[in-house]
């Protein structure tokens, strides 16, 4: 019996100093507020997305969807999903893993008075050299799409 609770505690030790598997990697987020009206926000998220040479590929409105079905006081909530096929290819071609990333998607919504525009970046840390460098580049337009969207 001693040998066998030696062995589960020993198994939940060993467990816990384990590394990160090579195939798992921490997603990041970037974020910005503003005080600027909902519509205002989302008609500079558009414009910011064409502008950065994306299309808009998917548009979700969660909270009017919500207000629509009986919730009269319900606040916005947004997804707005978007593609650039020559980045696409781009990263396909670099790991057809990274399909998991696709396409590149923004969320906005109210919280605390504030509008909040936040999206995932593209991680950094592979064991891809160029995927890595391809990622950076991605990075700087996700948060330049984010960043014109809540500009005053």
């Amino acid at each position: 019996m001693l040998k066998i609770l030696f062995i589960v505690a020993s198994f939940g030790l060993i467990t816990s100093c384990m590394s990160t598997a090579a195939t798992e990697e921490t997603r990041l987020y970037y974020q910005a507020d503003t005080t600027k009206d909902y519509d205002d926000v989302m008609a500079e998220l558009e414009i910011a997305i064409s502008e950065y040479n994306f299309r808009i590929t998917g548009h979700s409105r969660v909270g009017k969807v919500i207000r629509d079905r009986g919730t009269k006081i319900f606040p916005n909530y947004d997804t707005v999903q978007f593609c650039n096929l020559t980045h696409a290819k781009t990263l396909l071609q670099l790991s057809p893993h990274s399909v998991r990333h696709m396409p590149c998607n923004v969320v906005v919504y109210e919280y605390q008075d504030k509008i909040i525009v936040k999206t995932h970046l593209l991680p950094t840390n592979t064991h891809n050299l160029e995927l890595n460098i391809f990622s950076k580049k991605m990075n700087v337009m996700l948060k330049g799409i984010v960043d014109f969207a809540v500009e005053q």
